[in-house]
């Protein structure tokens, strides 16, 4: 594996050097000749597409997967890793991207979770516990009570809980898996201070993300994984987005082109005025033309998938009209919002949106369920029709898959959303609501995604796309829709739309923009 630098190495201490490892899941090799070398008190960017492997090398590391060649060496001697408590007597603590916190526990009981507790006469001294945790809570800038229940916290306190819980095992190194990406711009500055003060310390971090400015920003050195191997570590004047894009992807990657002007839009398909539902949402207006991709940006919280639930009928305003094709519009259901034409792919893909241990052709065909059916006398699913329009509707969105039959579970996170938007693509739609439509997504797939949207808009559907990627608005849209504190608060197009406009309006108070006091048309 080349290491790509522009100067002489130093001679830093080696804290986890994993060499040769490979694994295998039945036919499938997850890892082939994989290796990282991390040093104490770095921060270390690991990056790769979807599949590549990450995943796969992060649970060898926790002691969750056995890898069937290979070996790890902690300060210099190699270690078996075959249990989670023994990565963890080793100072190796991991911090997942679905954060394995208890709800309904409090924040100490979290941290101490699995960790030996002091006791008194056989009982826990949640006293002593306090006093255990709560340097670390300070250590991090934690300052909800530490008898709060984490249900009540927001995710960057989680996140933070869950630092806490690694510290407390006393880790050298902890894993980040995606740390930011349910987290608002603010929320990430606090974290990215967190992780160098952490490396300051001593500490180690892996840093997983798909957001490669974050990376550029914080990591020294980022190892780079592509199809099960470890193909490139680039440090120094080496370390550029086009060069870890290159590495990512096998070769450069094309930008997507600047969307049309205004001037190309079609009528308008979908307008909303004066949509309430607080304290969420207050007297939103807007209006989405055919053959526009209109973009709602804002801080997490600032209300835009709650605006997009009153869309899709997921649920109902208090306030305020819509109007779809020009016709009055107030869905009772999301079940009414499909039968109108409208469809939406929810932020938590996973969760909300597919059924991930049913076929590729079973997720695509929830969509038009009607038209796969044999006839109203027998209305049973004709298998045959729905895995041939699925293999059509896989073929056109470039779905890398075994066959319809595979459980979409099984494919990466860039081809389940294909498969999510191409559920919508089974019949003739008006609207598409993309919610995050890139979260968790590798650099290849993602420009995938936006020329897919960007195809669509030009065969004249209106594409309404909400995301927190501080860049991916300006790529993508026509027209950028910011809110703030439930109310569109500003109106950017064409050559306005920019990063730095985005997140300006984004912290802006007052009066709504033109569009939403339903002065545009």
């Amino acid at each position: 594996m080349p290491v790509v630098t522009d100067g002489p190495a130093g001679a830093p201490r080696r804290l986890l050097e994993a060499g040769g490892i490979a694994k295998s899941f039945g036919g499938a090799r997850a890892l082939v000749d994989a290796s990282l070398t991390i040093e104490a008190g770095e921060v270390h960017g690991l990056v790769g597409a979807n599949g590549a492997g990450k995943s796969t090398l992060i649970k060898v590391l926790a002691g969750l997967v056995r890898p069937d060649a290979g070996e790890v060496r902690i300060d210099g001697e190699p270690v078996r890793l075959d249990h989670p408590n023994r990565a963890a007597k080793l100072g190796l603590g991991f911090i997942h991207q679905e954060l394995a916190l208890v709800p309904d526990m409090t924040v100490m009981e979290n941290v101490m979770l699995g960790a030996p507790k002091p006791a008194r006469f056989g009982i826990v001294d949640w006293r002593a516990v306090e006093r255990t945790v709560a340097p670390l809570a300070h250590r991090v800038g934690l300052t909800v009570p530490l008898r709060s229940d984490v249900r009540r916290l927001s995710t960057a306190d989680q996140w933070l809980v869950s630092i806490c819980r690694a510290l407390v095992r006393d880790a050298r190194l902890i894993v980040m898996d995606e740390p930011t990406a349910s987290l608002s711009a603010a929320e990430a500055e606090k974290l990215f201070g967190i992780v160098r003060s952490l490396a300051a310390s001593g500490v180690a971090v892996l840093y997983v993300s798909h957001r490669l400015d974050e990376i550029m920003s914080l990591c020294r050195r980022v190892t780079t994984f592509r199809d099960g191997r470890s193909v490139a570590v680039l440090e120094g004047r080496a370390l550029t987005k086009p060069a870890l894009i290159e590495a990512i992807v096998g070769h450069a990657v094309t930008e997507v082109a600047r969307p049309p002007t205004r001037a190309k839009r079609g009528e308008v398909v979908l307008s909303a005025a004066g949509l309430e539902r607080l304290p969420r949402v207050r007297s939103a207006s807007f209006a989405l033309h055919r053959g526009e991709v209109l973009g709602l940006g804002g801080l997490v919280g600032a209300g835009r998938s709650e605006l997009a639930r009153l869309v899709f009928g997921a649920d109902r305003a208090r306030a305020g009209r819509m109007l779809l094709g020009g016709r009055p519009f107030a869905p009772r259901s999301p079940a009414d919002a499909v039968r109108a034409g409208i469809g939406f792919v929810p932020e938590e893909r996973r969760a909300e949106g597919l059924v991930l241990g049913k076929s590729v052709a079973f997720n695509l065909g929830l969509g038009d369920l009607a038209g796969l059916v044999r006839g109203p006398a027998l209305p049973l699913v004709d298998l045959k029709r729905q895995r041939r329009r699925a293999a059509d509707t896989a073929e056109r969105l470039s779905v890398k898959m075994q066959g319809p039959n595979q459980p979409v579970g099984r494919l990466s996170g860039g081809n389940q959303q294909k498969v999510l938007i191409g559920r919508w693509l089974q019949k003739r739609r008006d609207v598409l609501i993309l919610d995050e439509p890139t979260r968790g997504v590798d650099i290849g797939a993602r420009g995938e995604i936006h020329r897919l949207v960007r195809g669509l808009a030009a065969e004249g559907l209106a594409v309404l796309v909400i995301s927190s990627e501080p860049d991916e608005l300006p790529e993508l849209c026509d027209r950028v829709l910011v809110m703030n504190e439930g109310t569109i608060i500003a109106e950017l197009e064409g050559e306005a739309i920019s990063r730095a406009a985005i997140i300006a309006a984004s912290y802006r108070t007052g009066e709504a923009a033109p569009e939403a006091r339903g002065e545009a048309a």
